[in-house]
């Protein structure tokens, strides 16, 4: 799908687009792989590890509307990751981050229909079900801008649906670094916020190969949600911190005890595949029909039951401790 395409990453120099970038120059022969960012010095660092002649680095801010335009002249694909993610740093710069994850979102959106973009996806988060945080509520706003910029595209060929996933393993902000850290310097007790939190579990790798396989199954208007494992938090300090007391620290602002990925308000709107679900668009799409059921790759769905949510803490998948400890060390690969 993407040998001799053109595809572009916003927010590339991070975790998400470095995984991205090496997973589709191993598996394709694309054209040009873009990584829009605006930090020179992990630009330049990630010049020295990707340096395939596919390879474009712009410089540039997802704020910058005119700058949007021009990185995607002559682009078939957009990966939108670049956000604002700190929970407390949205909290105490509002408008900072109000400017980068819905006005950046727009503007991706308006340089995507301009320049005839054939699809775009946009990272979301579990944070944007329900939110209760700053971050959260643009992440949302982010998702319903692409949902109804399918609305906006007339009779051109662009399409845009969101991916939302939790907690990437050892991601930056993900509590397994620190756990390790900790550990390694032989603190006497493991902080944790409470002890009956949970979380979805995700490898960076896997998050990837989601977002590649929906570029095939997408109609546009859809929320991919993966379905993947759940870990109690008190199970994660003792993998990476076996033997180690724990101590709880109470729940921190704008955090939630479980992660929630499709709400129950939602439900109505939530079909159920064999490996995902989708959260189908609460506004019709004046030229095409919203039969979402079947996808593009030929993949069916049932609607879910009225109320169902699926967060972390109903999934009826939980890693043991060993089943985290492998998970780790896979997710390293």
């Amino acid at each position: 799908m993407f040998n001799d395409k053109s595809v572009l990453i916003t927010g590339g120099t991070g975790s998400f687009g470095k995984k991205y970038t090496r997973t589709i120059l191993q598996r394709y022969r694309p054209r040009r792989v873009i990584i829009l960012s605006r930090d020179e010095l992990k630009q330049y660092e990630m010049q020295q590890e990707f340096n395939d002649p596919a390879m474009r680095y712009f410089i540039g801010d997802v704020r910058d509307g005119e700058r949007m335009m021009q990185a995607m002249r002559d682009v078939d694909f957009v990966i939108h990751a670049a956000a604002l993610k700190q929970v407390p740093a949205a909290e105490y710069n509002p408008m900072e981050c109000i400017k980068t994850n819905v006005h950046g979102a727009e503007n991706v959106i308006k340089a995507a229909i301009a320049n005839n973009v054939e699809k775009v996806i946009a990272l979301s988060t579990d944070k944007a079900a329900n939110p209760i945080n700053l971050y959260g509520a643009t992440k949302l706003a982010s998702d319903k801008l692409f949902v109804a910029a399918n609305n906006m595209v007339g009779k051109a060929r662009t399409r845009f649906s969101a991916v939302r996933y939790g907690n990437v393993v050892g991601s930056r902000g993900s509590v397994v670094p620190y756990f390790k850290k900790l550990a390694a310097e032989g603190h006497d007790h493991i902080p944790i916020t409470h002890e009956r939190m949970t979380r979805f579990w995700i490898s960076l790798q896997q998050g990837v190969d989601f977002v590649l396989k929906n570029f095939e199954r997408m109609q546009g208007g859809e929320i991919f949600v993966p379905k993947i494992p759940s870990v109690r938090i008190t199970d994660v300090a003792e993998a990476y911190a076996p033997g180690i007391p724990t101590k709880i620290v109470g729940i921190r602002p704008g955090e939630k005890l479980h992660e929630i990925m499709c709400p129950a308000d939602d439900s109505h709107l939530t079909l159920e595949f064999e490996d995902h679900y989708v959260i189908t668009p609460t506004i019709k799409f004046y030229s095409r029909e919203n039969d979402y059921s079947r996808n593009a790759l030929g993949e069916t769905g049932t609607p879910v039951p009225q109320g169902y949510e699926y967060h972390s803490g109903n999934n009826p998948h939980f890693l043991s401790v060993a089943e985290i400890r492998a998970f780790d060390q896979q997710a390293a690969l």
